[in-house]
Parts: C-alpha cells; sequence; structure tokens
C-alpha cells in the first residue's frame, strides 16, 4: 500500500507516534517495528507491535489502544488488527479517548444527517472522547452485496448523540480527524 496523503509535517508526527509505540515493546521487538517504517512495511509492523504488545501482556492505555487503531485504519490494516487490538490488555485507567467499535461485526448506524457530502452513506461510531461525548464515526457506503466498503468514504465528528456533523474528512484524513477529536477539549475554553 502507498503511503498515505499528507503534509511532512503529518508523517513526521506518525513517525514519532510509531517509535513511541514502538518503545512498548523490549527492545529486539522495538527495533523490528521501527526497521518496518524505516523500510516502508509499515502493514507487517503493525502485526508486530499489535501481536508483541498481545504476546508480552504490555497494558495500554484506551487512548493508546486508539492511536493504533487510526496508524491501522491509515495503513489498511483496521479490519484485520481489530479483534487483536480489542484483546491488549487495558492499564485500568480512564482516558480521554477510547476505541468504541466491538468485535462483535459491525453495527453500522444511520443517522439523519442533511449533508449533501453524507447522503446515502452508513456512519460506524469508531472512538470517542470520554470527556466531551465527541465522536469519531467512519462513512462508508454499502456495497452491492450488502456489506460497508472496505474503506472510508469520508471521517466525521458528530455530537454525543450523533445528531448533529461538526467537522467532516475526506477518505485520506483518519490521522487528522483522530488529531481534531483529540483537541476538542484541550482547545475548549
Amino acid at each position: 500500500m502507498s503511503a498515505p496523503a499528507g503534509s511532512v509535517c503529518e508523517v513526521t508526527d506518525d513517525a514519532v507516534l510509531w517509535n513511541r509505540l514502538a518503545g512498548l515493546l523490549p527492545e529486539a521487538e522495538a527495533q523490528e517495528v521501527k526497521d518496518c517504517w524505516d523500510i516502508g512495511e509499515q502493514e507487517a509492523g503493525l502485526g508486530l507491535l499489535v501481536s508483541g504488545i498481545l504476546g508480552h501482556q504490555v497494558p495500554i492505555s484506551e487512548t493508546v489502544r486508539a492511536q493504533i487503531s487510526v496508524l491501522a485504519e491509515t495503513w489498511g490494516e483496521r479490519e484485520a488488527l481489530t479483534p487483536q487490538i480489542l484483546q491488549c490488555r487495558d492499564e485500568g485507567t480512564p482516558g480521554p479517548l477510547k476505541l468504541i467499535e466491538s468485535d462483535g461485526g459491525r453495527a453500522p448506524e444511520a443517522i439523519g444527517v442533511v449533508e449533501q457530502n453524507l447522503a446515502g452513506l452508513l456512519l460506524v461510531p469508531w472512538i470517542t472522547c470520554t470527556r466531551c461525548g465527541q465522536v469519531l464515526m467512519r462513512a462508508h457506503a454499502r456495497e452491492s452485496w450488502g456489506d460497508l466498503s472496505y474503506l472510508a468514504v469520508h471521517y466525521v465528528i458528530t455530537t454525543p448523540n450523533r445528531a448533529t456533523v461538526l467537522r467532516l474528512f475526506p477518505a485520506d484524513s483518519a490521522g487528522a480527524a483522530f488529531a481534531a477529536v483529540q483537541r476538542a477539549c484541550s482547545d475548549a475554553p
């Protein structure tokens, strides 16, 4: 898969996050994950990261779980890795962000959005801010065979009751949408 679209700053931020997450693992495994970034094998690196966290029973926060899910989404591995991400040991401290997907299959929730860009799409709750309640959702098209599209068409931030769209992001902006949710409460007066 090719690198996601974005500014040089976003790619640098992703590399910093990648290295920080790799640091959760023992040194040799952390280096393998870092090497995957360096050689452009992010998909393999994500698999190594998640399996290493599981294998070593490394406790992670809900925010780290959400960050890993966003990286997996960015690199096309979210569907494959979500069951393992959800199995990662919880550190037990509530955080500001929470992955709200369940591994029991998706239950897309269509909401009454009148936005032209969202017409006909199904919104799948993904990550929530536990402080303000805003929800980051993935907007998917329904395929002719009934399943949701593999890739999100948009990313949407909604109000806590999911009735109002606050921000809309294009398909290649999972990281930017996640960053906006992270900033939502920290920017509030």
